[in-house]
């Protein structure tokens, strides 16, 4: 991340060999995930897809990294797993939109969707 105060939060979204596969998870629109996650965020938050972040067994995976001013704030990258309906996206588009990490409290829900994954994991994302 640049050291510009105004960069906002970005989310990467897993789109690997698991993440947005119907066959590993069916019953979600998985190429409607990204487009509804940049409209539901405007400018609040980058919205990127990735290849495979090697956490396969929480499909589909979700990373949300905090503003330049959420980092300063104490704000880290958040992983999100089992991101598979539409209110997950609309509880991290909420929290996003009231500041992210370091600088709002997420919605209690998204407890249920943190994981903790390795650091050889999070070092291939986290800057």
């Amino acid at each position: 991340m640049t050291s510009d105060s105004t960069t906002p939060c970005r989310v990467t979204v897993c789109r690997g060999c698991c993440c947005g596969d119907p066959r590993k998870i069916p019953g979600v629109d998985h190429l409607a995930q990204i487009p509804r996650l940049r409209a539901a965020l405007g400018d609040a938050a980058r919205v990127r897809a990735s290849e495979c972040l090697d956490v396969c067994d929480q499909a589909n995976v979700v990373v949300v990294q905090p503003s330049a001013a959420g980092r300063a704030a104490g704000g880290r990258p958040v992983w999100l797993g089992l991101v598979n309906d539409d209110d997950a996206l609309d509880d991290i588009a909420a929290w996003l939109r009231a500041g992210g990490p370091g600088i709002a409290e997420p919605p209690g829900v998204l407890d249920l969707y943190t994981i903790t994954v390795s650091r050889r994991v999070r070092a291939a994302v986290e800057d």
